[in-house]
């Protein structure tokens, strides 16, 4: 089967929210942002399954079963992959897609390929099964590798004099041998030999389960490296994929995932039933497999020696990460004794110990922090601004503007509690400190706010700018004029405010914050003061431009909501009539969100 092109895949899922797909064969019920009901892959009377539409994912906890809307038909309906594609396709008013010629010779390459590479795994397990090489059975002794894990990672062994060569090529021509990257020519001898000669291998798979290319692990030849993988393929990236993600996707059990850096570490953390666990292939952690492991985890929880190479080797990790981070997503570390990697420390001291050490993970900001403080001479002026400029440029490349402003109060915070005799500048240094409110209102504050939505929350926001700064809006009572406030006692508020503002008859004080004779209005001020969130981060001494950039992101934020209302709308009525007019008015809509 050809291999459809992602953006025509996402473009799918666009369409189409999971809980539809889902919902025509399973009974739904709403519960906060996701569906559940019962299995449709075991015969249960607790409803154990769940959708979540904003992650794209169905979740079975009786059964483990995880994927996307289709997987869910292949699964459930017995559809093959590209009639589950072509399906959901009409469904979501899309032509078929039309292969080209160059997707039917790729689709052909890559058939070869995998056939290439599972005939070559299936002659290493066997090697392995039935070896009578004291060495390789030593090594999977001393290892504690049990028939399972053999089993279930398809783990095999290469001797050092293999024929795998001879047997394959009276079934692939030369050059498909070449391609695989399983083989390579010495011109010397003029003889192909094989790469993995010599060594313990483990298939990679990719996300589907199929056989992508393998890592080897040097068995007693001191003049071969310890571990290599297979070279770049056209079929093989090793900074696209990880080991083992298929089978962490399916058995994912919560939204940690762990990532280490040796195979052995995730055969026995998938003994001891830690099964949410990948590895990176001998490389940095890149964005793309970030961008993998947050396809289906949310957290993912990177573990390191905890000796100096472990720590350089975190540290470079989290910097070159730090910048991808998302709201909804974040990444943890976990740092192992000295001496221990998760493979010894399971082994040796257990899940216990292991799990006492995972509720010790810290963010990658709260990491970042630690780190530089350690190797920052606090006594040093010099060496106390190398630091902040770091942790500056760290927070100005975060891509999501939202948690670069987190990360800046943040770590300015941290600063500043270093050097509090400093003679900052008040007005940049008082735009990122939060008020402390007395013990009894804040509580009260943040009741208060549980039962607010987020659109309530940014029109508090609003309005509290409006009352406290009134000098400074002036010119934008139009704007707000425009904002369909969602709550109707700060709906009637904001068109009291507006009247005052506009009214020439009324002797308003601007260069004091708005205050009400009617109780009533009175009261909805002191709620606004309390609630708004924006409170936090303003005050008298916040400079003009700040106001002014804080006031249109709020502005910007509500139209946006109201924009995705409208969308929302729309796409049920697209797909009711798959009316043409309707598509291009969602899509003019999505254009006019911002950020978007």
């Amino acid at each position: 089967m050809m291999k459809y092109p992602k953006e025509y895949l996402d473009e799918i899922k666009k369409r189409l929210k999971v809980s539809e797909v889902v919902g025509k064969f399973v009974n739904l019920k709403k519960r906060g942002k996701e569906f559940v009901g019962l299995s449709p892959f075991s015969n249960e009377k607790t409803p154990s399954f769940t959708v979540n539409d904003d992650k794209e994912f169905y979740h079975c906890f009786s059964t483990s079963e995880h994927g996307n809307i289709f997987d869910f038909l292949v699964k459930t309906q017995n559809f093959k992959f590209g009639e589950a594609v072509k399906h959901l396709a009409a469904q979501a008013g899309m032509p078929i897609y039309q292969f080209t010629k160059q997707d039917e010779i790729r689709d052909k390459e890559w058939k070869i390929y995998n056939n290439v590479l599972n005939d070559y795994a299936k002659l290493a397990q066997q090697n392995l099964k039935f070896s009578k090489n004291e060495e390789v059975i030593n090594y999977v002794r001393k290892r504690k590798i049990a028939k399972a894990d053999l089993e279930l990672f398809e783990i095999g062994h290469v001797e050092f004099n293999s024929n795998f060569y001879e047997n394959l090529k009276t079934k692939y021509s030369k050059q498909d041998l070449e391609k695989s990257g399983l083989f390579y020519f010495d011109e010397k001898r003029n003889i192909f030999l094989e790469r993995f000669r010599g060594r313990i291998i483990f298939p990679i798979k990719n996300i589907s389960g199929s056989i992508i290319g393998f890592g080897g692990r040097s068995i007693n030849q001191k003049n071969l490296a310890k571990y290599i993988n297979s070279p770049e393929t056209q079929f093989f990236k090793k900074g696209n994929n990880l080991f083992n993600i298929h089978y962490a996707r399916k058995n994912k059990t919560d939204e940690n995932c762990f990532i280490v850096e040796g195979y052995m570490d995730v055969i026995t953390m998938n003994r001891f039933n830690l099964k949410n666990v990948v590895a990176n292939l001998g490389t940095a952690l890149t964005e793309r497999q970030l961008e993998l492991i947050w396809r289906y985890f949310d957290s993912p929880i990177i573990c390191f020696d905890g000796d100096k190479s472990g720590q350089a080797a975190a540290i470079r990790s989290a910097e070159k990460l730090f910048h991808f981070l998302q709201e909804d997503k974040s990444i943890f570390f976990l740092f192992l004794p000295d001496g221990y990697d998760p493979d010894d420390l399971l082994n040796k001291k257990g899940r216990d110990y292991f799990g006492q050490l995972v509720k010790n993970k810290v963010s990658i900001y709260d990491f970042l922090w630690n780190y530089n403080y350690q190797i920052t001479n606090k006594s040093n002026p010099g060496s106390l601004a190398q630091l902040e400029k770091k942790l500056r440029n760290l927070c100005r490349a975060v891509q999501n503007p939202t948690l670069s402003k987190f990360f800046l109060e943040f770590f300015i915070k941290k600063i500043n509690q270093l050097t509090p005799h400093v003679n900052y500048n008040k007005n940049y240094y008082k735009f990122f400190s939060k008020k402390v409110l007395p013990l009894d209102r804040t509580k009260l504050a943040n009741k208060n706010k549980e039962n607010l939505s987020k659109r309530e929350l940014k029109e508090y926001s609003l309005l509290y700018l409006l009352i406290t700064f009134p000098n400074e809006f002036l010119n934008d009572i139009e704007i707000i004029s425009e904002i369909n406030f969602s709550n109707p006692s700060l709906k009637n508020f904001s068109k009291e405010v507006i009247n005052l503002l506009t009214s020439n008859s009324q002797n308003i004080n601007l260069n004091a914050e708005i205050n009400f004779d009617n109780p009533e209005l009175s009261k909805i001020k002191e709620n606004i003061k309390t609630i708004a969130p924006i409170k936090s981060i303003v005050d008298e001494n916040t400079s003009k431009n700040s106001m002014v950039f804080l006031f249109k992101e709020v502005v910007d934020e509500l139209k946006n909501i109201d924009f995705q209302e409208s969308i929302r709308e729309l796409e049920v009525k697209f797909e009711k009539n798959m009316d043409n007019a309707t598509f291009q008015e969602i899509v003019n809509l999505k254009s006019k969100v911002k950020g978007n």
